[in-house]
């Protein structure tokens, strides 16, 4: 397989969670944060998406060195560090919120909406700097 093909599918493969999470997290923004379904939902959607990232990220690393291209690698190596050191922070943070929200605290689901918006602009930036990559590579 050549080299191009082979870095083009790293890019792709990172950027497709990326884009799932950029086009399903708005939805989010239409339902109320104080139901306790859909705040387990949107966690779990967090959890994963930072999951994915870590992992995948790794993997485009290990498919953009293999090509020859050491800046690209680094950069999804760093995405993908980032989203493992991040990913535990945030879930805790959410889960401190949740806790308040169901203790009774009703700023509670203010600040988990910005915590969720928060998270929205980390994976639009993401999303980003990994299509900002592919001109790189084609």
């Amino acid at each position: 397989m050549p080299s191009d093909a082979l870095a083009l599918i790293a890019v792709v493969l990172l950027a497709f969670p990326m884009a799932c999470f950029f086009l399903s997290s708005p939805a989010f923004l239409l339902v109320g944060l104080h139901v306790p379904e859909v705040t387990q939902l949107l966690r779990g959607m967090v959890r994963g998406y930072f999951l994915a990232i870590g992992i995948i990220g790794t993997i485009a690393m290990v498919l953009l060195a293999a090509t020859g291209r050491p800046l690209l690698a680094a950069v999804a190596v760093a995405m993908a560090g980032f989203a493992i050191m991040i990913r535990r922070r945030l879930l805790q943070r959410m889960d401190a919120e949740l806790r308040a929200r169901d203790a009774g605290v009703a700023a509670a689901v203010g600040r988990l909406r910005a915590l969720h918006l928060q998270i929205m602009v980390i994976n639009a930036i993401q999303l980003a700097i990994v299509v900002a990559c592919v001109p790189h590579i084609v």
